[in-house]
């Protein structure tokens, strides 16, 4: 981790020289993976742009529509159909307290 300090005094601290994390500090993952993690980013850069004058500084939470919103895009890719969730489904995918 690498602390850069502004000439204005903002300082950012940098995370594994500004590369992918998962990829340095890591084994990485595949591109069956990595295509949603880049959805998931680029809808939450959307989001953090249109919502950026009611948010606080700090780590932002993934909303649940747009975190079940990768998810289906990436089975309807993949031409799989499911059925609706469960509340014992739900709860287990929009939770750790069970499962993971």
């Amino acid at each position: 981790m690498e602390e850069l300090v502004f000439p204005n005094g903002k300082k950012v601290y940098l995370l594994a020289k500004g590369r992918l994390a998962n990829l340095v500090l890591s084994e990485g993952h595949p591109s069956e993976v990595m295509d949603m993690s880049f959805g998931l980013q680029s809808l939450m850069a959307e989001y953090i742009v249109n919502n950026q004058n009611s948010l606080n500084p700090g780590m932002i939470d993934v909303p649940t529509e747009i975190d079940d919103k990768v998810g289906y895009l990436k089975l309807k890719a993949l031409e799989i159909h499911i059925d609706e969730l469960t509340e014992d489904q739900y709860n287990y995918i929009h939770g750790f307290e069970e499962g993971t």
